[in-house]
């Protein structure tokens, strides 16, 4: 709105100053020019009023108000001409006459001329966003400097991440105290590569090292190097490592470094392009770069590491690689017990069973799953978070926001019913290799009519065959219900047949849970590592391993068709079961709810 206003009124300025200008250019034409003869007759028909004369430049008026001039040559023998028929007239000093009406114009388009210039740099310098987008400094680094009073982060603030924390206490030891390693000869590493997918904390672990050792952090995206001009991402480079040097000991983090580290040699312009100069300028920088007696640590996050130049992740730049994974369950819960402090949580919340239900969950998917919580309490003008906002959060995070005005037929709604119903019995009645159910509901949530959520016990790092088994049971429970109860099929599996091929395949060609025997049939961009007759081998494990799978969960509800019947009618008056529900309902011993808290 600010650079809106500021164009506005310089076109205002510039405006008037060529209307003044014009006005100007049209007075110099109202003047009347005449010759001396000209001028001689119409004093001698006393036309004239009054003449002022300065050298040989002769201006006067008529006297019916008109302006006039001429040139003489000589005029001292033409005073009793002018006496004689009363003109009035005067005689100025050439040589101290300023000619005002001359400069002024020349004035006017010099303060124009500035005003412009003086709005363009300005324009260009608010447009950029700081220094960065000024024309005349598009060299100077885009960093932001954080000086370490305003650091408020530490490995406090930093739930989970554990082993990531572990090694980067070194950098903290070394910036606080690089004389003990010195001292022995030790060299500790000055890059530092965090790996992760989005939303794990690699920007927070970065400002956690600056908080724990009390340093400059100086914070710049890959992309901000880059430019449309030639050598301003080298000159940022540059200007970057000159400020860490200058405000040493300090920590350079570089976020999204894939931006400028990829491999060169991908660009169209080859070794020229912009993009490749930038990162060997970043190279040079860091290949053992001085800073005059203080320490630098550079510090980058990405989450493609294999688009990353060789150069870049050689021993002495970003030598180490410290992975930031996806929370398991007890970083979950120690992170949601992190962010429900800034929240009013209900005592009756039990964070370690939310955590057991979001497998798979970033960092910040869990900060917005409490938020999401305290919006949902808001709306209904609770004074605390209870568990069904968390459930309702999760629900809308993963599946979607609750389509209540999605209307449904009875007959659809049955159909549902028994299809969720289908999947929930294949977890009840082999509960050994399948997780806890958790609940069931038929109410529609985005693109889902219904959906069946169970909540992991611990953390899986392998999974027998059993396991694989029955996942792809649970998943042809639904379909399986369909055929039995209704005599035809619909086409609400197809998410679940693709959740049963894939366990499938990966049984076949990575497991070695089939007849194939312990080989890997792998596939690298579009190129199979085995034959086509080994193909239709692994299509034939994979048909025969999903049809046993359903032929199981056929007879499996066959033989409880008196469960499904009224665990599917209890979803059509319902909607919405809990575990505990179902239990009671169709008389199944609760599953023991183990506690793995290691």
């Amino acid at each position: 709105m600010g650079n809106q206003k500021n164009a506005f009124w310089g076109f205002v300025i510039v405006m008037v100053g060529v209307l003044f200008l014009s006005a100007l250019v049209d007075h110099r034409r109202s003047i009347e020019r005449i010759s001396y003869s000209a001028f001689l007759k119409r004093v001698e028909r006393g036309d004239v009023a009054k003449v002022s004369i300065s050298g040989q430049d002769v201006t006067g008026h008529f006297k019916n108000g008109t302006q006039f001039q001429t040139v003489v040559g000589q005029f001292t023998s033409d005073w009793s001409v002018l006496r004689a028929h009363g003109v009035e007239f005067s005689v100025e000093n050439q040589a101290h006459q300023i000619h005002w009406w001359f400069l002024l114009p020349l004035l006017l388009l010099c303060g124009a001329m500035g005003g412009i210039v003086w709005f363009i740099i300005r324009q260009t310098r608010g447009s950029g966003g700081g220094q960065g987008g000024n024309v005349f400094m598009m060299g100077k680094s885009k960093a932001r400097m954080y000086v370490p009073s305003a650091i408020k982060d530490t490995f406090a603030s930093v739930a989970g991440a554990q082993e990531a924390k572990e090694e980067l206490q070194d950098m903290v030891e070394f910036l606080k105290d690089p004389k003990k390693y010195e001292r022995l000869g030790a060299k500790v590493t000055r890059g530092v590569l965090l790996v992760g997918e989005p939303g794990n904390g690699k920007t927070l672990l970065a400002r956690a090292v600056a908080g724990e050792a009390h340093c400059t952090f100086l914070s710049i995206s890959g992309s901000d190097f880059i430019e449309v001009f030639v050598g301003v991402g080298a000159a940022r480079v540059r200007d970057l490592f000159a400020q860490a040097r200058k405000h040493a000991p300090c920590i350079i983090f570089i976020d999204e470094i894939d931006a400028v580290g990829r491999h060169r040699g991908s660009g169209q312009g080859g070794g020229n392009d912009e993009r490749e100069q930038t990162l060997n300028q970043l190279l040079t920088e860091m290949d053992g770069f001085q800073t005059g007696g203080g320490t630098v640590i550079v510090m980058a996050a990405t989450n493609r590491a294999d688009v990353l130049d060789k150069a870049l992740l050689r021993p002495g730049r970003f030598d180490r690689r410290i992975e930031v994974p996806y929370p398991d369950l007890k970083s979950r819960e120690q992170i949601l017990t992190l962010h429900a402090q800034t929240v009013k949580m209900d005592p009756s919340v039990d964070l370690h069973k939310i955590a057991r239900g979001t497998p798979g969950f970033s960092g910040a998917d869990l900060a917005n799953l409490i938020n999401e919580s305290a919006l949902i309490a808001s709306k209904t003008d609770r004074k605390t978070i209870i568990v069904d906002d968390l459930e309702n959060a999760r629900d809308k995070m993963m599946l979607g926001a609750e389509r209540k005005s999605y209307m449904m037929t009875e007959e659809d709604r049955k159909i549902t019913a028994y299809h969720e119903a289908g999947h929930a019995l294949a977890i009840l009645l082999r509960p050994t290799y399948t997780d806890p159910l958790h609940k069931v509901t038929i109410a529609p949530r985005g693109a889902a009519l219904g959906v069946t959520h169970y909540i992991p016990e611990r953390e899986k790092y392998s999974k027998t065959k059993e396991e694989f088994l029955a996942s792809i049971t649970l998943a042809l429970g639904g379909r399986a219900a369909e055929e039995l109860i209704f005599g035809q099929v619909t086409s609400g599996a197809y998410s679940d047949f693709k959740a049963a091929t894939h366990e499938a395949r990966s049984m076949v060609c990575r497991n070695g849970m089939s007849d194939l025997g312990c080989v890997v049939y792998g596939q690298q961009q579009g190129d199979f590592s085995y034959s086509q007759a080994t193909a239709e081998k692994i299509d034939e494990q994979v048909h025969k391993i999903i049809t046993t799978c359903y032929q199981d969960v056929c007879v499996l509800l066959r033989e409880n068709k008196d469960k499904l019947d009224s665990l599917a009618h209890a979803l059509l008056e319902k909607e919405t079961l809990y575990a505990a529900e179902i239990y009671e309902l169709l008389a199944i011993t609760p599953r023991v709810d183990h506690r793995f808290n290691a």
